[in-house]
This record gives structure tokens, sequence and C-alpha cells, in this order.
């Protein structure tokens, strides 16, 4: 077992108010990737824990269509997907502080709702441009949760907004593409980023700079 039986119990009883299934779809390979053993273990045990948590192991190299299909351009990768795919999206181990994140997000995905303001989810359906949401963060960092949390939570809410949270240590190339020195740190649509642990209301603020800069759809 990769959990403390105390997390499981705890788990467990969250995913008591379950509406929806929710799937967990691993991205992994055998060899050449540090991380996925883990992550599919992680997975394959919350799978354990409630029927309405299907899990599902695609091999990134062997498994082409489903690679294409769910957008994964990299591994360990988990799509979280409901009767929707919210374009929710998990690089690494969400392990530590980020895996309370992954039971909220379950829990969210499943009921088809968040639990933002109103005042939060009329400023989202403004939203009509590609957003992608991009949240390094860190397993030892007790300020990414909120921050993946509200990525995931928009993405919920405005299908146009796709949110990726990305363990830093495990991508370093992508820290370093993105000059991420310190999480959480987000990046949107290529064009803009912002660090540190906001309220929703900043967050916005932030995607819509991004869509006034200049957008590449190549990011798309």
């Amino acid at each position: 077992m990769v959990l403390q039986e105390s997390d499981r119990e705890t788990i467990r009883k969250k995913f008591v108010g379950l509406a929806d299934d929710v799937e967990l779809i691993v991205f992994s390979q055998e060899i050449e990737c540090q991380f996925c053993k883990e992550t599919k273990e992680l997975m394959l045990e919350l799978g354990t824990l409630s029927k309405k948590v299907p899990v599902k192991v695609y091999d990134f190299v062997k498994n082409g269509d489903e690679v294409l299909k769910y957008n994964i351009k990299k591994i360990p990768a988990v799509a979280i997907v409901g009767k929707t795919d919210y374009g929710i999206r998990y690089y690494g181990v969400p392990e530590g502080y980020e895996l309370p994140v992954l039971i909220d997000t379950i829990i969210d995905i499943s009921k088809g709702k968040t639990s933002l303001s109103e005042t939060i989810k009329t400023r989202l359906a403004e939203i009509k441009k590609p957003v992608h949401v991009q949240v390094f963060v860190s397993p030892t960092c007790p300020y990414c949760p909120k921050m993946a949390r509200i990525a995931h939570q928009f993405s919920i809410e405005n299908e146009n907004i796709r949110s990726d949270v990305i363990e830093m240590v495990e991508f370093p190339y992508l820290a370093q593409r993105y000059s991420v020195m310190s999480v959480p740190h987000v990046v949107i649509n290529e064009n803009t980023s912002f660090i540190g642990a906001h309220p929703p209301e900043i967050f916005i603020e932030q995607i819509a700079l991004a869509l006034r800069s200049a957008y590449n759809p190549m990011y798309s």
C-alpha cells in the first residue's frame, strides 16, 4: 500500500459523497520514467477506495490514440475525467500537500460543480477564448494546494479553461523553461505568469491579462 491506513479511511469517507463516476486515467511507461510506478500505484490504490473511482492505465508509447485523445505530452500524467472531460490534468505524483487537492477535485468533478462564489462564476462565464493554465507545485509547499485547487475549479466552471498541475521537481526542464524558482508558480497561455498564493479574484485578473496580451494559438 502507498497510503497510510488513516489516510485511506479519510479518503474513503470523503468518497462516500461522490455523485457520478470519476475516472483516473493514468499515462505511464515501464522504463525511463522515474515517477511513473509510484503514480500508477497511488492511483490504483485510490481506485480501491470507491467503486465510483475507476482507474485506467495506458502506456505512453504503446497507446498513442489515448495519448492524443487526452492531449498528454509528458509522463507521469493523470487525466481526471467525469461525465465531462474538463481538461484537468496532474503531472507527477500527487503526494504530500497535493493529495488532498486531487481528492477534492475528484469530488468536484463527480458533482459537476464547485464551491466558488457566484461572483467568480459569473466572471468565469465571460471568458470565451482558450486558456491554458499551468500551476507548478511541490509536495512540501503548503501554499500550492490553494492555487492548484482554484485552477481545477476554473476548468470545471468554464470549458475554455484547461488546467495542468505540474510537480516542478519531476519536470525540471519545464521549471527551467518557465523560470520557476519558487512555487506556486502559475503560467497562463505561455505569455503571463505570477507567483504565490492568491484568491480567485486575482487569478481571474491574471487570466484577463493573458488574454489581453498577444495570444498565440499554437499553445492552445
